[in-house]
């Protein structure tokens, strides 16, 4: 079914590329609990939904697409929904926040099937498409440095320095310095052995404690949350959230695409330059992100993460079949996971570090054309500082054909992004935010 030997695999090979990929990512499961929890969604049902959007994912990848490539939420994207829920005041509560997702799930699974998605593609300069990456970088490691005290609030100019001494934020320090030492030493799944180092040392110094006890049946205690792609539609329009749905829907596709490219082509599976399949495998992640919107959690994306179980030896479906089933078996350890992702410090590096890993985009930058550097650069630094991953998209989108314009290269400038800078152009000035 998989092939094995006509890419020159066996089962153990790829069976321990998918432990190794597992490995890597399993973070996932603990983080998107903390962030989506800020915004008020349960832990059991954003737990569950973390692991429903990462096995429909990861499963259509492995039987339909045979690719080695993980799918699951997405880092960032899962920051900035919880972003623009608060930012909201209670104007937006979680479940408009999926309907969004679930509409941009929803375009994106229309897009795999047809020839708009590489029109899309093509249409956006690559120096946006690395700053955008660039700028979510910024924004989780910022999150991270928040929610551990890291960085605090600070009246003279905005944000500071937090209590170095508190114990969160010593207990911090300690597991960004042991998960450096793993990743330094390049060990698969350095981020999450680093999380479980930074767990025993929390529960000895009392900051850990785990008084519901370590398994229990899943749950999704608020059901199904959105479902009638009509009601969802409505509420975007209600309240004006197409920039939303655009910003999910491009980080993904750029995000996603990028991704399986890389690691099809490290895993060597890449023919004349083209990705057999193609479609199969987008459509592993926008199904998956709509399955996952419709049960509490943020847009799904391929994992660069898929990488190390590449470096494993892993060559096809096999190796995400052995990562679907793992997450399966990672449902009934909730209580465990509920426990870690109470601690903020425990977490926090990883958002850290998966940040630092994106802000190498910037390198790809051609900074030396300023009509290209100026716009990514409005990308990278909006995003953090106005905690909104499409106000940063926004203003990059709305400078770079202005500049082009002037700079008298308008005609190198295609058609589709004129539209989008009118379109971000009245979500800025005119839509609520």
């Amino acid at each position: 079914m998989f092939q094995l030997k006509e890419h020159g695999t066996d089962v153990r090979t790829e069976i321990t590329a998918g432990m190794t990929t597992f490995l890597t990512m399993a973070y996932i499961v603990i983080v998107n609990p903390v962030i989506l929890g800020a915004a008020g969604v349960p832990f059991d049902q954003v737990f569950l939904a973390t692991i429903i959007a990462s096995v429909i994912g990861t499963l259509w990848m492995a039987l339909l697409a045979n690719y080695p490539i993980a799918i699951a939420p997405g880092m960032g994207l899962n920051a900035y929904f919880t972003s623009m829920v608060l930012a909201s005041g209670g104007a937006i509560d979680y479940t408009t926040a999926f309907a969004a997702v679930f509409v941009s799930g929803l375009l994106f699974v229309a897009l795999s099937l047809t020839s708009m998605r590489k029109i899309l593609i093509e249409a956006i300069p690559e120096n946006l498409k690395h700053a955008i990456t660039a700028g979510i970088g910024l924004f989780i490691a910022f999150i991270g440095m928040r929610l551990s005290g890291f960085i605090v609030a600070n009246e003279a100019n905005l944000v500071g320095l937090g209590d170095l001494t508190s114990p969160p934020v010593a207990l911090t320090l300690a597991g960004l310095a042991i998960t450096l030492i793993f990743m330094s030493l390049n060990i698969h799944g350095g981020i999450f052995f680093g999380m479980i180092a930074t767990g025993i040392i929390a529960f000895f110094t009392g900051q850990l404690s785990f008084k519901e006890g370590f398994m229990k049946l899943p749950s999704l205690p608020e059901g199904i949350i959105v479902w009638n792609p009509i009601e969802a539609f409505l509420l975007v329009a209600e309240f004006g959230l197409y920039g939303v749905v655009f910003s999910f829907l491009l980080v993904t596709l750029f995000d996603t695409t990028g991704t399986m490219i890389g690691v099809a082509k490290q895993a060597g599976l890449m023919k004349d330059n083209k990705m057999p399949r193609v479609r199969q495998a987008l459509l592993a992640d926008s199904v998956a992100a709509s399955a996952g919107a419709m049960v509490g959690t943020s847009p799904t994306s391929a994992y660069v993460e898929s990488s190390a179980g590449v470096a494993a030896g892993g060559r096809t479906g096999l190796t995400t079949l052995t990562v679907a089933i793992l997450f399966i078996a990672a449902a009934f350890f909730g209580p465990l996971v509920g426990s870690l992702s109470g601690v903020a410090a425990i977490t926090a590096p990883a958002l850290i570090i998966v940040g630092s890993l994106m802000i190498g985009a910037v390198k790809e930058i051609d900074w030396d054309q300023f009509d290209e550097a100026f716009p990514a650069f409005l990308i990278v630094l909006a995003m953090p500082l106005t905690s909104s991953i499409a106000t940063g998209i926004a203003l990059g989108f709305i400078s770079y054909p202005l500049m082009k314009i002037f700079k008298g290269k308008w005609k190198s400038v295609h058609p589709i992004l004129y539209i989008f800078a009118v379109l971000f152009t009245i979500q800025i000035l005119i839509a609520p935010h």
